[in-house]
């Protein structure tokens, strides 16, 4: 048995053992307790690009400790800052190495690597106890989120926060006191945008197959890379975020966006799963990587006394949404992280949403952008029945450590977060197939597609990443 190919027995053990150890860790009094300034034993897995950007932010917080740093790319050159930051910290390619080694030592996790891999790492660190801190999207397939929520589910104990970030700012407390106030009801459409150029937008549309084989960069283990994935021969076009536009292991521009743009009305106006998902317009459709241009409607039924919703997502090249008389004009967020290929350059309309209820009109940014009501004099007219809207007593990231410590409830957890990646899914879904699907929100599956709904599972995992995939 190599180091890439663990049994099923192996990984039992190793989970008995580990849960074992971390029943009294040395973070912790012999009552069980937390002493009052103690930090959070945190290890990171992915430490490059996006993922370093999280371990920086969480270690900001004066909240956490650096135990553990993994990596498949290890000292390649997206990993050197933060591996001189932490330069004394253990280091580990291969996340089961790490916990079969550390288990004991380490009490919360940190994902932040290509979106197929957040599945594996997660479902381990849940198994053995440990609260987790996942970038969005949540997984790449509807099953494998399902299989996330149902395991967070059945260890209530261990904290899980998704990271879309703005979900603990502004634009979630407004949202939320605002639908609590009565200024946002009855909403029955939302339009959501993002149509920044993406980086496979320049690629051949008539690509007929993967990219060819290229030698593996000494730095980088391969294997453990492509983790429950069927498997591909080594490309730098898989690599480095180059990963998000390939079907097979990315979900494009509405698993990296969908989540910082549409994550608190989703909430807030409990819209659930949609019942259909009709793709309008792909253009550069292929069956590889992700369209030049998406439109996708997704339609949300009555909940309780809220009316149906449709969402229309825009994204890619030439294909701006409509925009109402008096939207004026939209704003970057400065809060956006920046992307590996530099700074996101402002555009004609910027990434967002538009709100349309049967009073009132509301357009709002990305992330933690706050919503306004259009036209301006409108906005005048109902600026004194505005609620007040609280501070947020965290940020994202120490909201999710000071759950971990027992003082507040994440809000992005699993149970929050999950269906709303797993509305993204099923974009991707209609996205890859192009054809319009029919969702059966009770019984969770496919009716229109056989193709579609064997979709929502997708490949058998490769051998030996069976274990992941029981609860």
């Amino acid at each position: 048995m190599n180091d890439h190919n663990y049994s099923r027995r192996k990984f039992l053990i190793q989970a008995i053992l580990a849960t074992a150890a971390a029943a009294t860790p040395g973070f912790l009094l012999a009552n069980g307790k937390r002493k009052a300034g103690d930090k959070v034993n945190l290890a990171c897995v992915g430490i490059g690009n996006r993922g370093g950007e999280i371990i920086r932010e969480l270690y900001k917080t004066g909240l956490a400790n650096i135990v553990a740093l993994c990596d498949v790319d290890m000292e390649a050159p997206h990993t050197i800052d933060t591996l001189k930051q932490f330069p004394n910290v253990p280091r580990f390619k291969d996340f089961r190495q790490m916990f079969d080694k550390m288990g004991n030592q380490i009490e919360a996790v940190s994902i932040g690597t290509p979106d197929f891999s957040h599945f594996p790492i997660t479902m381990m660190a849940i198994g053995l106890g440990k609260h987790v801190y996942v970038e969005k999207p949540m997984a790449r397939t509807f099953n494998e989120v399902e299989l996330m929520i149902k395991a967070a589910a059945k260890h209530p104990k261990v904290v899980t926060q998704m990271g879309n970030q703005g979900h603990s700012e502004a634009n979630y407390f407004q949202f939320k006191a605002w639908k609590e106030a009565g200024i946002i009801k009855d909403v029955t459409a939302i339009t959501a945008h993002m149509n920044s150029p993406r980086r496979w937008h320049g690629w051949n549309t008539k690509i007929t197959s993967f990219p060819a084989a290229e030698p593996i960069p000494s730095t980088l283990d391969w294997e453990v890379w492509q983790m429950q994935t069927q498997g591909h021969s080594y490309n730098k076009d898989f690599v480095n975020g180059q990963w998000r536009c390939w079907f097979d292991f990315g979900m494009g521009a509405l698993g990296d966006w969908g989540a910082h743009i549409l994550d608190t009305a989703h909430e807030f106006l409990d819209l659930g799963l949609p019942y259909e998902i009709d793709p309008l317009k792909l253009e550069g459709h292929n069956n590889f990587f992700y369209p030049t241009s998406t439109t996708l409607s997704f339609k949300f039924p009555n909940r309780g006394e809220m009316p149906p919703v449709e969402i229309k997502w825009y994204d890619g090249i030439d294909n701006l949404p409509p925009v109402p008389e008096g939207y004026g004009v939209q704003g970057l967020d400065p809060n956006i992280p920046p992307p590996g290929t530099g700074a996101i350059k402002p555009a004609k309309l910027n990434p967002g949403k538009i709100i349309y209820s049967k009073e009132l009109i509301f357009k709002g940014g990305s992330h933690a952008s706050t919503l306004s009501i259009i036209p301006e004099a409108k906005a005048k007219d109902m600026e004194s029945k505005l609620p007040e809207v609280p501070k947020s007593p965290s940020n994202h990231f120490a909201n999710f450590l000071k759950a971990c410590k027992g003082e507040e409830k994440t809000r992005s957890p699993f149970s929050v977060a999950g269906t709303l990646s797993q509305v993204f899914c099923l974009g991707v879904l209609a996205q890859w197939t192009g054809e319009k699907i029919e969702f059966d929100r009770k019984k969770k599956v496919i009716t229109s597609s056989k193709k579609a709904n064997e979709l929502l599972t997708g490949p058998p995992p490769r051998k030996g990443w069976e274990q992941y995939y029981k609860v």
